[in-house]
């Protein structure tokens, strides 16, 4: 069995590669307890200090490396209405703050563009065999091709263990030929220990000499963690502490220095509750990948995005102006923010934004009465500090002030457009985490009456019956989350990944997964999506024609053999 491979036998008679089951304690095919847990000597657990130089961009893509053609971060607001009554106060009157990104230049190609370091963790355990190999070695094939020269990229693969495959190197003729070999000798077999990926990962970023302006890691798995295997089983009432499965130094921190990890999800087995608890710990996305067919398009997706990083270290900040103005809460999903203990001031926490990129944040605010003379209440002042990935520069953006009329008698009026999306949108994606809860305790029932009360709703509401593009893609999204939780055999297959998938891309508005229907895609993301399908379509054809002229030429020997014989 061991094969040169050192090999353990527990005292439940299964033996076992050493490295496949070290420090586990419990055996995975039983389940038994062990009482010696296997184990190897720790090694040192060194940094990869070999990650190619970078090589100097040169002067003339420096000057026309324009994050947004000329532009900035537009900063705009919303109020829920145009005016308040003088004598009336309002408690949680609804601001909305829009963030958005610059655009990329119409220049930025690949070496006017700020250069990327890209780390890609690959399962490839048994269950990854076959057709799934090849349709992750095509789908690693294209996000080579679309490196550039300055980006780096290094591969980690992991089944039972983990190696290193390339060094960060850049996406030279020579190092992407280099690399795409490497791509090629890809096998499966084994196990799927996410962890020491993971390890992998970190120790090729954390050794780093030189770095490029933005980083960004890769994770796909088809398969169940292995390293929290044992836990699960013998610890059914409480639930996996995931995050063990995060190297410190990738957990996401608030000045920016750790890369997001985006993970991808492929196939109906893969471990969502891994994936998404990953994603969430280091400000990445998780996507889940149901048709197999499409994983080149959520690479595409994802590399769309972090090829126009456009603006790192973003930050919003509010001030209130008039006196007994609050701001009692903020609705930020994910993104951290902070309310002043007064409430006089608040800030939320966005950190990176790809070009074109849109952030809303809802602020409830509390205003008070108006004085007699007073015509106009200035609520605040909201303002933006962000990093301009292309200079390096920090920049400073001042928003429009906020205020609202304030008439004898206020006329009656619908709340803002804008307001109202936002409003509706946040009570969906609160509710997708609620049906999620609910799932998890086996209230499938409860789950999917959630969703389609929330769908009702929102058809119902105002902005839906009008025929709301957004609205009417929200919904469909809550019609068919509702019917993948309804039961356990359908919820564990597809509904828990759909529901963290939905739950990952409303909490930081950005798009994981849906090519077809990409609610938070950016204008980038769109167009390596649309490079993608058109090279799928042309490797399809140039594979179909080969077997068309093989099947033309064995039908011709066929009769030429007929004929023969019937000569004979």
């Amino acid at each position: 069995m061991g094969r040169g491979h050192a090999t353990f036998t527990a005292e439940c008679s299964h033996s076992f590669h050493l490295r496949c089951v070290h420090h586990q304690t419990a055996c995975p095919l039983c389940f038994t307890p062990w009482r010696d847990v296997p184990g190897v000597a720790p090694a040192r657990d060194l940094l990869f200090r070999d990650d190619e130089p970078l090589e100097p961009q040169p002067a003339a893509a420096a000057t026309e490396t324009t994050t947004a053609g000329g532009g900035v971060m537009s900063i705009t607001t919303h109020c829920e209405y145009p005016a308040i009554a003088k004598d009336a106060s309002r408690d949680g009157f609804a601001v909305l703050v829009h963030a958005k990104a610059p655009a990329l230049a119409p220049a930025a190609a690949k070496a006017a563009r700020a250069p990327l370091d890209l780390v890609m963790v690959l399962d490839v355990s048994g269950s990854m065999g076959g057709r799934k190999l090849a349709l992750l070695k095509q789908a690693v094939g294209f996000v080579v091709d679309k490196l550039g020269p300055h980006d780096r990229l290094s591969l980690e693969s992991f089944s039972c263990d983990a190696r290193r495959l390339t060094r960060l190197t850049r996406m030279s003729d020579a190092g992407r030929a280099s690399t795409e070999r490497t791509v090629e000798s890809l096998a499966a077999g084994g196990g799927t220990n996410i962890k020491e990926g993971l390890r992998e990962a970190a120790k090729v970023i954390d050794g780093r000499r030189y770095r490029n302006a933005v980083t960004g890691v890769i994770l796909l798995s088809d398969g169940q963690d292995n390293y929290t295997l044992s836990s699960r089983f013998y610890n059914q009432d409480v639930a996996t502490d995931y995050s063990v499965l995060v190297p410190p130094s990738l957990i996401r921190t608030g000045d920016g220095s750790s890369p997001p990890i985006h993970t991808f999800g492929f196939g109906t087995d893969h471990d969502s509750a891994a994936m998404h608890t990953i994603a969430e710990a280091t400000g990445g996305t998780f996507a889940f990948i149901e048709n197999e067919a499409v994983i080149q398009d959520s690479f595409a997706q994802c590399i769309g995005g972090l090829l126009s990083v456009a603006a790192q270290e973003a930050r919003v900040a509010v001030e209130c102006v008039c006196p007994g103005v609050r701001v009692r809460s903020i609705k930020s999903g994910r993104y951290k923010s902070r309310v002043d203990a007064n409430g006089r001031a608040a800030a939320v926490e966005i950190g990176e934004l790809y070009a074109d990129e849109e952030r809303r944040f809802l602020l409830l605010v509390d205003v008070p009465t108006a004085g007699a003379t007073d015509d106009v209440t200035s609520l605040m002042k909201v303002s933006c500090t962000y990093r301009d990935v292309a200079t390096g520069q920090s920049v400073d953006v001042a928003g429009e002030d906020v205020a609202v009329k304030r008439p004898v008698e206020a006329p009656e009026a619908e709340p803002d457009v804008e307001v109202e999306r936002e409003r509706l949108r946040v009570q969906a994606a609160e509710d997708i985490a609620a049906a999620r809860a609910a799932a998890e305790r086996g209230e499938h029932a409860e789950a999917s009456e959630m969703l389609s009360r929330r769908r009702m709703a929102l058809r119902q509401s105002p902005l839906g019956a009008s025929g709301d593009a957004g609205c009417a893609e929200l919904a469909a999204e809550l019609g068919e989350l509702s019917e993948r939780v309804g039961d356990r055999r359908e919820y564990d297959l597809s509904g828990r990944a759909s529901l963290l998938c939905g739950m990952s891309a409303h909490s930081q508005q950005r798009t994981s997964v849906k090519v077809g229907r990409a609610r938070y895609a950016t204008p980038a993301m769109r167009k390596m999506v649309d490079l993608s399908v058109k090279t799928r379509e042309q490797q399809q054809q140039q594979h179909r024609r080969p077997r068309g002229r093989r099947c033309r030429r064995r039908r011709h020997l066929r009769r030429r053999r007929r004929l023969s014989l019937r000569t004979w």
